[in-house]
């Protein structure tokens, strides 16, 4: 009897897991990785981050989004620097998670240029291309096209800190002319997306604990362009009980808006209001 050939195996992204299992924790950030040959999507909402690097029109219809925002939620204008504010974060939030997700769960880092990134904020759907990933040498991935091997963790901690650059450092150049913010602002504000969004993601994981220590060890304050720490200490609690916390290295200006409601991680909230928000309601 005849038997039918065989169809070659179809090898999936070695970061499509961990995507995966970003979006089973966090329903509200789906990455989606494009297979060979299919286009980037485009159409109302969809923009390219090499769009949002290039700082044009279409930079002005991703910021119209949170300038509506904030005058539908707080019943004012924002000034236009705390707009691009918002609107930077609301990226690149998610285009770190890109990055560091596959790492932490993985140990892949992919690498992300603006060129192979599309997103749809409302959705919080992202698109890219995988064409390389940097892995350690006893990685099954190891073999795979694309894969680069490098030494070990501290080696695979600097393929971290590049693949965010590659990818932020345009899309800052980008926003900076809208922000009133200079280069080192702008990169603490990249610092704090890396560890905020981690952090957050890591929480829904269960291994809360297990990221504060690799983000400390990816963020000692000592690699440029990045500004400052992972920033995180412990507070006391009413009835003794640890409450993590961080230090922002930037502000989000939300304050503009909310002077008496500052974020938690603010450099603005002092301690004792940091242990209030921290506290559950009984």
């Amino acid at each position: 009897m005849t038997m039918p050939a065989l169809l070659p195996a179809v090898t999936a992204s070695p970061v499509a897991d961990a995507y995966a299992r970003l979006t089973e924790v966090f329903p509200g950030v789906r990455a989606e990785i494009l297979a060979e040959g299919e286009s980037a999507p485009g159409g109302p909402g969809w923009v390219g981050a090499h769009e949002l690097a290039a700082g044009g029109a279409a930079l002005d219809t991703f910021l119209a989004f949170d300038a509506e925002q904030v005058r539908r939620d707080y019943g004012q204008e924002g000034r236009p620097d705390v707009i691009a504010s918002f609107g930077l974060h609301r990226y690149a939030w998610p285009a770190c998670l890109l990055v560091t997700v596959p790492w932490f769960l993985h140990r892949r880092v992919p690498r992300v240029p603006v060129e192979d990134v599309s997103f749809q904020r409302a959705l919080g759907h992202l698109t890219l291309r995988v064409r390389e990933f940097a892995c350690l040498p006893d990685d099954p991935a190891a073999g795979l096209p694309g894969a680069r091997v490098v030494a070990d963790e501290a080696a695979l901690r600097a393929e971290v800190l590049d693949a965010v650059a590659e990818h932020l450092g345009p899309v800052l150049e980008g926003f900076r002319p809208r922000m009133r913010r200079g280069k080192r602002a702008l990169w603490g504000m990249a610092t704090d997306e890396i560890v905020e969004g981690l952090w957050y993601v890591a929480h829904l994981l269960g291994e809360e604990g297990r990221a504060m220590r690799e983000l400390e060890a990816l963020l000692p304050g000592t690699t440029a362009p990045y500004v400052g720490t992972a920033g995180f200490r412990e507070l006391t609690g009413p009835n003794g009980e640890s409450l993590p916390t961080r230090d922002r290295a930037s502000c989000c200006l939300f304050y503009t808006l909310r002077p008496e409601d500052t974020c938690v991680t603010c450099p603005r909230t002092c301690d004792e209001e940091r242990v209030r928000k921290l506290t559950p309601a009984l």
